[in-house]
């Protein structure tokens, strides 16, 4: 008898799921080196940075699409109201994500941005609870509750409620959600067809923000580099997300989840190298963020295994005869 129910495996596999897993670790790694990048852009300001960003995303979205021949994938999802609705509300979450993380960049706060990432996670859990209905597991009401009180303790420590922290994790979530409806509903959008809609629909307030702005506006000011960083916007947004995408169709979501965290670790160090203060009591406000989040993990790693130890013993090898 032959076994026929096997997966694939070999050198192939092996090679594509390692490939996936640099893709991931480049993303979330590119991410996290974000506070360098506008650090040296802090003299244009939060509002002009997200404005660049905005408008060099969209051309050079419009370049590589008419490039690749997929302005019919962006004609189709401009035709459809639903994902035309969808995509409008994730460009609304991450110009709000982009344009309070460069503030909290330009204006010293990466730790704060930092544990907006840590965060995340935690809230995009309770987001499952409040939005989709979903039940949480004992594991991730602990993670839930842990990560709570470290916001508290945060909170005490800064004297005020950590609103930068707090507004880069909620957009970030609710911008995760919106894709989630979108790939539930939608069949699913690709990266560069969703952000070449997403800046097209910012595209408008961005260059009135640049208006406003006016002689304020320090693209040609600041000289050749500051104008080279500026442009430099376009492939900086859009390179992770095509190696998350990349890393997101080859390797496990508990792969995704795991590496999400280089993010706010490299932010975290990037804080500390440009000179931000760690008191003791913030400390233990971060620590309590890492045991959720250590929490959380464990608990998702736990399902995932039982959930393949079911589903393994509630399958019947299916064989044939050789004759």
């Amino acid at each position: 008898m032959t076994p026929v129910d096997q997966p694939p495996a070999g050198p192939a596999r092996t090679v594509h799921t390692r490939s996936g897993v640099l893709a991931g670790a480049a993303a979330y790694g590119l991410w996290g080196l974000f506070p360098f990048y506008f650090h040296a852009l802090r003299s244009a300001g939060a509002l002009e940075i997200l404005a660049w960003r905005v408008v060099f995303s969209l051309a050079l979205s419009a370049v590589l699409v008419t490039a690749l021949r997929r302005w019919g994938r962006v004609a189709a999802v401009a035709r459809s109201r639903e994902q035309r609705t969808l995509l409008a509300a994730a460009a609304v979450a991450v110009a709000v994500n982009w344009g309070v993380y460069g503030l909290a960049v330009v204006d010293g706060h990466v730790l704060e941005a930092a544990l907006g990432y840590f965060v995340n996670p935690l809230l995009t859990v309770l987001l499952g609870v409040l939005v989709l209905r979903e039940r949480l597991r004992p594991g991730q009401w602990a993670a839930v509750g842990v990560g709570l009180a470290a916001v508290v303790v945060i909170t005490v420590d800064l004297g005020r409620l950590p609103w930068m922290a707090l507004t880069v994790a909620v957009s970030f979530a609710a911008y995760g959600l919106l894709k989630n409806q979108l790939g539930r509903r939608g069949g699913g959008v690709d990266p560069l067809t969703g952000l070449t809609v997403e800046t097209t629909v910012l595209v408008v307030p961005a260059v009135v923000a640049l208006l406003v702005l006016g002689p304020r506006v320090t693209f040609a000011t600041e000289g050749p580099l500051h104008a080279g960083l500026l442009v430099l916007a376009g492939p900086t947004t859009l390179v992770p997300l095509v190696l998350f995408a990349t890393a997101a169709s080859r390797v496990p979501l508990t792969v995704i989840g795991m590496l999400q965290y280089v993010t706010p670790v490299l932010q975290f160090v990037a804080a500390l190298l440009l000179g931000e203060t760690m008191p003791a009591s913030r400390w233990i406000g971060f620590g309590l963020v890492w045991l959720a989040l250590a929490v959380l993990t464990v608990d998702v790693v736990r399902h995932q295994r039982l959930g393949a130890r079911r589903e393994s013993a509630g399958s019947t090898p299916v064989t044939v005869h050789e004759r």
